[in-house]
């Protein structure tokens, strides 16, 4: 937002909303966003088009534009994200939840509906929980887990869990070593799985490198979980995993390796790419 000259008349919402699609951002995400910077729904901009903003609101919209125009993703400017039914709290500690990953939640219910109240969860790298919560939300009988390396991380699912008032158990740590000797129903991950040096990862520079990239294929947290998740399935359990829209194939292909494997399978997400995939464990 160009800036004003001391003691320059604020801009209306009309006014705002013109220059934020000036600067590229499209209608309903400047909406979005100015709604979000005023307190108030994006119904009650339309109702007052010529209302002004104060000048500290003036001042933080012409941040948030800057802030948007750097690639910031909206949810950290409005510090929340819809997941899945779900409200979520989050921040440059994890990942901007997307739409694409209820893809692996909803393959997760599918899976726990032939399982009885008590089945046991684990989600792997859980960011801002929000895999685990939508898992606990629509299955509340089920007993979930979830681990993350990072405890900033942790720290805001937990948060999200309990404003949520939904108890899930966090725990700290890399991978599957805080569940040392457990065995679960059904694990699930939305791992890094981008390659170091993806010419895409400067788009995503907000947002945690840990959470993003996996070795030169962007395949070696997949790999780990494939190898070191059926010691802690039971028999009959399943492993589901995210990866990239051009990886199914590969990823498939650690599975099929290893006869403990059985039933692999995909599914395609919003775009109808092969976004996940996972594998039932006959050990």
């Amino acid at each position: 937002m160009t800036p004003r000259q001391p003691g320059a008349v604020p801009p209306t919402v009309t006014q705002a909303l013109a220059e934020a699609q000036s600067r590229g951002l499209e209608r309903h995400e400047a909406r979005l966003l100015l709604a979000g910077l005023l307190g108030r729904p994006t119904t009650w901009l339309l109702a007052h088009p010529e209302a002004r903003l104060e000048e500290d609101e003036t001042r933080r919209w012409a941040e948030g534009l800057r802030r948007r125009a750097d690639g910031e993703p909206m949810a950290y400017l409005l510090g929340e994200r819809g997941f899945h039914g779900l409200t979520l709290q989050v921040g440059p500690a994890v990942l901007d939840p997307r739409p694409d990953t209820e893809t692996l939640v909803d393959w997760a219910l599918e899976l726990l509906a032939h399982r009885p109240a008590g089945a046991r969860v684990l989600d792997l790298g859980t960011g801002s929980g929000a895999i685990a919560l939508a898992i606990r939300h629509a299955r509340p009988d089920a007993l979930v887990s979830a681990v993350d390396l990072s405890e900033p991380a942790l720290a805001v699912a937990r948060s999200n869990g309990e404003r949520l008032g939904l108890p899930v158990r966090w725990l700290q740590g890399a991978w599957l070593a805080p569940v040392a000797g457990e065995r679960f129903d059904l694990i699930v991950s939305n791992p890094p799985y981008i390659a170091e040096g993806d010419p895409h990862l400067d788009a995503l520079r907000h947002e945690p490198r840990l959470a993003l990239t996996s070795g030169p294929d962007g395949l070696d947290a997949i790999r780990h979980l494939v190898a070191a998740a059926p010691a802690h399935l039971a028999a009959g359990g399943w492993l589901l995993l995210e990866h990239g829209h051009d990886q199914a194939d590969r990823v498939a292909a650690l599975f099929t390796a290893d006869s403990i494997w059985t039933q692999v399978t995909h599914r395609r997400d919003l775009g109808g790419h092969r976004r996940c995939t996972g594998a039932c464990c006959s050990g």
